[in-house]
C-alpha cells in the first residue's frame, strides 16, 4: 500500500475534502493533511479543538479489499494500533481507549473519527480522519482531559515528522488488513486498552454508575466488561461511558 499526500493550508475538514475525492470516483490511496480545519469533528455531534498549525490534522481515503461490512472493524484496530505504535516513539503509557482514541495515561492525545461507504455486503470507501495534539499549549474548549505532546514533553515537535511516522505505520496495518494477518491486529490492539483488566466506573444510559472491569473487546467492536451487578455486559458504541 503507497499513500500519496496532498497538503492543503486550511479546509472545512479534511474528512469532508476526502469525501469530495470518493464522491469524484477516486481510487488511490490518498492522505489529506490541513494545517488548519475550521470545521473539525469528533465522534456524533462533538466538534475537535485545534489551534491552526499547532496540530496534525489529516484523513486518509483507503479502499479496502474484501472487507464485509460486518469485520469492518478490523480497519478501526488496524488504525488505532498503528496511531500507538507512531506515539509511543515520544512518550510512554500510550494505550487505545475503546473504539479508537489515544491516550496517555488519562488524557486524550489523540481523536479519529472513521467514515465508511459499503458497496453490497463490503466496505467500497473507508475515510479515516485524525487529530494528533502535537504543539498545542493551552486547551480552551469543554473537553474534558486533552492532551498535546508538547505539554507532556516540555519541547515542539515536527507536525510534519509525526505525520511520516504514522502513514508509514498506517500503510504497514493497512497491507496486513489485506493479507488477512487480522488475529495479530486485534491481538496488538486487546493488549494496549486502556484500563485493560482494571475495575473503574461507568456510566450506563440510564444514568447508573457502575464499577466494572474491563476484559476487552470483540472481533465487530463491542466493548466487554464484568459488573458485579449485571454480569458479563457486551456493549456498542455510546451505549457505556468512561469515568474518568
Amino acid at each position: 500500500m503507497q499513500l500519496s499526500v496532498i497538503h492543503i493550508g486550511e479546509t472545512d475538514s479534511t474528512n469532508c475534502y476526502c469525501r469530495q475525492l470518493a464522491g469524484q470516483g477516486a481510487t488511490d490511496d490518498v492522505a489529506v493533511w490541513a494545517d488548519h480545519q475550521t470545521a473539525g469533528r469528533g465522534c456524533g455531534t462533538n466538534s475537535w479543538e485545534s489551534e491552526a498549525g499547532q496540530n496534525l490534522l489529516f484523513s486518509v481515503l483507503i479502499h479496502p479489499k474484501e472487507v464485509r461490512a460486518a469485520d469492518q472493524f478490523i480497519l478501526s484496530m488496524a488504525n488505532a494500533v498503528a496511531l500507538r505504535d507512531t506515539l509511543v516513539d515520544y512518550v510512554d503509557d500510550v494505550t487505545i481507549k475503546w473504539p479508537n482514541d489515544i491516550y496517555w495515561r488519562d488524557r486524550k492525545l489523540c481523536g479519529t473519527l472513521i467514515e465508511t461507504t459499503l458497496q453490497g455486503q463490503y466496505v467500497k470507501d473507508c475515510i479515516i480522519g485524525t487529530g494528533i495534539n502535537v504543539n498545542q499549549e493551552r486547551f480552551v474548549s469543554d473537553a474534558p482531559n486533552p492532551v498535546s505532546l508538547r505539554q507532556i514533553l516540555g519541547h515542539g515537535v515536527e507536525c510534519q515528522e509525526v505525520l511520516r511516522r504514522v502513514l508509514r505505520h498506517i500503510e504497514k496495518y493497512m497491507e496486513m488488513v489485506a493479507d488477512g494477518a487480522w488475529e495479530t491486529i486485534r491481538t496488538h490492539y486487546r493488549n494496549h486498552l486502556y484500563r485493560l483488566e482494571e475495575t473503574h466506573g461507568y456510566r450506563f444510559p440510564d444514568g447508573s454508575v457502575e464499577r466494572c472491569k474491563l476484559t476487552g473487546v470483540t472481533d465487530d467492536g463491542h466493548l466487554l466488561l464484568l459488573s458485579e451487578e449485571r454480569g458479563a455486559c457486551r456493549l456498542a458504541f455510546k451505549e457505556v461511558q468512561f469515568i474518568i
